[in-house]
């Protein structure tokens, strides 16, 4: 038999302290959670069920899969209607359901379930409360970024001449998952999907793909149209390199850029800006902070270096220049113009402000950063400058 929650005694109430204090702020009764990455937040791990989390009183864990997990209020089901059995009497008058991420089908069944109960929205107040970090997720941030520079430092090494796009990013992926990388991008929201990052050489940068990334590329396939497209890396050209940071369960979030020769003037411009950016944004980043006007930042030093036509793009422009990351790759805060975020201690925030310039490709960086009071402290310290591979 397994311990179902992985999280420490202390960890896991003050996960769930967290989330009834939410609930009852805004006069919730209960939550029943049932997406992985809110799931693996509240017990450290994943399961197929259901965590039921009254405002007040004990919390039960509804299990499906697998056999063979133990703990104070586990419970083992075949069949949702089974957990109005368990609860009984104490059907919450407001039950917050995962309406974001819930499909249709599986809400109508609770809601029936659930008949005399009035439905909230449970998706924003997760992911309000997963911004803010506690001190052992960031100890696991912090494994992750380490581990991940350790990978970045490598790269250089991984070339060889003539190499492709597709073929420096398997070995990278190799690279990564030998030091322990999981390999999974979790996304929350709309649709959006990656296989273990971007890699991106020359003019494939500037190939608008239709998802929401910072940056695109034409992708091996229709059927996964983003990063490498098979292009052959050439001198003059540059190579930003997004892969994936998951070594824990959280991520971080880190880009650099390569290249054979060095870039034009007009790159070389550009990635000091992307660095000036992410160092001006990062003293900025105090608790209380409007996101937007960390947008308006980067958005205004962009402009003024003359770089505004390559700002977060050149035929496509992404619509922001920063976001939380933790257990999914897309978390809040996110830093846009029209953001009404507003940062906490201890958010972590990926910052990318990157340009792409015709004829050389993408440049730029991305760090992710933890929020305090003295400013945002950068947890993913691999060089920043454009990288030779020679």
């Amino acid at each position: 038999m397994k311990r179902l929650v992985l999280l420490s005694p202390e960890e896991s109430a003050v996960r769930l302290s967290r989330l009834r204090s939410s609930l009852a702020d805004a006069g919730i009764d209960a939550a029943l959670i049932s997406d992985n990455a809110n799931i693996y937040y509240l017990t450290g791990r994943v399961f197929a069920g259901y965590v039921y989390v009254p405002a007040v009183g004990p919390e039960i864990y509804f299990v499906r899969r697998p056999i063979g997990l133990e703990g104070d209020g586990v419970v083992y089901i075949r069949k949702p209607e089974q957990i109005a059995e368990t609860i009984g009497l104490n059907v919450p008058a407001t039950l917050a359901l995962e309406l974001d991420v819930t499909t249709w089908s599986d809400v109508s069944r609770l809601s029936a379930i659930f008949g005399e109960s009035k439905t909230a929205n449970a998706s924003p107040l997760m992911r309000r409360l997963r911004a803010v970090k506690t001190e052992a997720e960031i100890r696991l941030m912090k494994i992750s970024g380490e581990k991940q520079e350790r990978v970045y430092r490598r790269v250089p090494h991984l070339y060889r001449q003539g190499m492709t796009d597709m073929e420096l990013q398997v070995e990278i992926e190799r690279l990564s998952r030998l030091e322990g990388c999981l390999g999974q991008f979790r996304i929350s929201g709309d649709s959006m999907e990656l296989y273990m990052g971007n890699v991106l050489a020359g003019e494939n940068a500037d190939n608008p793909t239709p998802y929401d990334f910072a940056m695109g590329g034409e992708g091996l396939d229709p059927s996964l149209p983003v990063g490498c497209n098979g292009s052959i890396i050439k001198p003059g050209e540059s190579v930003m390199v997004d892969v994936n940071g998951n070594y824990t369960g959280y991520m971080t979030d880190m880009t650099r850029t390569f290249a054979i020769t060095t870039v034009d003037t007009l790159a070389q411009k550009a990635h000091k800006c992307s660095i000036d950016i992410c160092a001006a944004i990062a003293a900025a980043g105090t608790p209380g902070t409007e996101a937007k006007s960390l947008y308006t930042i980067a958005e205004k030093m962009a402009a003024e270096a003359g770089l505004e036509r390559y700002f977060m793009g050149h035929k496509q422009k992404a619509g922001f220049v920063g976001h939380g990351v933790g257990i999914e790759i897309n978390e809040l805060p996110v830093i846009a113009p029209r953001s009404k975020d507003i940062l906490a201690e201890n958010n972590t925030i990926a910052l990318e402000p990157k340009f792409v310039i015709p004829g050389v490709g993408a440049v730029g960086i991305e760090n992710t950063y933890i929020v305090t009071t003295q400013g945002m402290e950068c947890i993913t310290n691999a060089p920043q400058q454009i990288i030779s591979f020679t």
